[in-house]
């Protein structure tokens, strides 16, 4: 980090503002809806180490919680720590980082500045928290100052817009809002700060509807949003025991808002088994080849056949629970429901995990082939051709001595399998001959 930062008291900020409000004359962009009307601002330019970054920013609010459970920290720690140097340097590793990154389609911000300078201005308050313009800040003030100690002085000043004196936490967080639902701003957002900005309007009291209006996004997208970023934190805390580490589900946006739909209508005891069987799907990713969402169907309505199969490859003894009253689920014509626990302490046990992980990879892609066969007449024979290719192709010379018993345990399941296949075979083939 090139720019050494140091927060300044937040009267000196405000009196150095104040000063230059009275002699400024320009104004800036409007800001449309602002108290029922257009508000134009004042602009000022300040010394770029004035400005303060906004810490409540949903925009980095993932990758500060990682910080806070990396390093320790309170939960609290960036909210409370507007005015705190060493949050304020946190944040600015954040945002230069964030900063210093594009896509293929998005040329950095930092890029952008270094061959264009300051073009927009940053919205800040009247003490200085920037509310709109905080990568672009983090961008200025790493090329105000270089590695090599050299000074750009285009850098030194930044311009800024600046809100009345009297501007609510509200008002900040409608104006943050507001501008996520502009095209050329939303990029910049990861979708656990996408959801945690939603989450921040519903909690001021909001209908889904009236936050879809101001997002100008569907309701039912918002609500979506939402659900997924509960299925998110209950996976963090109850499945890998990390509340709050939002890294570990960057990547699972697209599974965590398909629970909510795979679930629908089921009862509580499959509801847990379904999200076991999600849970350890996205955990595991990287061992199931293609896209992972190909294994929708085996937590949504193929849930209680994997569980099923997967329950005899673990050998667990079956186990039902009997339900009455208002509360019974009808399930295959009787008032009973599996209980689904042994199960799923099996995929959530460290002792053996790597097995009851391949079982369940086995049991999905077993249920959805079987759910494609029942309208193919030919799904049987291209399975077990399929089967038989594999079972030719296994060469064991090189297994390491530590996989040869769970290979023997795949054997047996193998075998007992086949075993059920060949029997099936023979009565319909006994069948058809008795009747010729």
């Amino acid at each position: 980090m090139a720019f050494d930062l140091h927060v300044k008291p937040r009267s000196i900020r405000e009196a150095i503002i104040s000063q230059r409000l009275e002699n400024s004359e320009e104004t800036g962009e409007a800001i449309y809806g602002f108290r029922g009307k257009t508000f134009y601002p004042k602009v000022v330019s300040l010394p770029i180490e004035i400005p303060v970054y906004r810490l409540e920013n949903c925009r980095t609010f993932s990758r500060q919680q990682a910080i806070v459970a990396r390093e320790n920290l309170g939960k609290e720690y960036f909210l409370k720590g507007q005015e705190n140097t060493e949050a304020q340097k946190k944040q600015h590793v954040i945002l230069a980082e964030l900063a210093k990154h594009g896509s293929e389609t998005v040329t950095p911000i930092m890029k952008v500045l270094e061959e264009e300078g300051q073009r927009e201005h940053i919205l800040i308050t009247k003490t200085g928290v920037v509310v709109n313009g905080n990568l672009r800040l983090s961008a200025m003030r790493e090329l105000a100052r270089q590695s090599d100690g050299s000074v750009k002085l285009r850098f030194q000043h930044v311009n800024c817009a600046v809100l009345p004196s009297n501007t609510t936490r509200d008002e900040i967080d409608d104006i943050e809002a507001d501008l996520q639902a502009c095209s050329h701003t939303k990029r910049e957002y990861d979708w656990i700060g996408d959801a945690w900005l939603i989450r921040r309007q519903v909690d001021k009291g909001r209908s889904t509807k009236e936050v879809s209006n101001r997002l100008r996004r569907s309701r039912s997208e918002i609500e979506n949003v939402l659900q997924a970023l509960d299925e998110a934190n209950l996976y963090l805390q109850e499945w890998i025991c990390k509340p709050g580490e939002y890294n570990n589900v960057q990547e699972g946006q697209q599974i965590f808002s398909d629970i909510p739909k795979s679930i629908a209508g089921k009862n509580e005891s499959l509801k847990d088994g379904c999200r076991a069987i999600a849970w350890s799907i996205y955990e595991q990713r990287d061992k199931i080849s293609g896209r992972i969402y190909r294994l929708n169907s085996s937590f949504g309505k193929l849930a209680p056949k994997v569980l099923e199969q997967l329950e005899e490859r673990l050998e667990i003894e079956p186990d039902e629970t009997t339900v009455s009253g208002d509360f019974a689920v009808d399930i295959e014509g009787n008032d009973t429901f599996k209980d689904y626990t042994p199960i799923i302490a099996a995929l959530r046990s460290e002792q053996n995990k790597d097995e009851s992980i391949d079982l369940l990879i086995e049991a999905c892609e077993t249920a959805i082939e079987l759910d494609k066969g029942v309208k193919n007449e030919l799904a049987a024979l291209k399975a077990l051709g399929h089967i038989n290719s594999n079972v030719t192709s296994i060469d064991v010379s090189y297994a390491s001595q530590g996989t040869l018993s769970r290979m023997m345990k795949h054997i047996d399941t193998i075998r007992a399998g086949l075993d059920k296949i060949e029997d099936a075979i023979t009565k319909r083939l006994k069948s058809t001959a008795d009747t010729t």
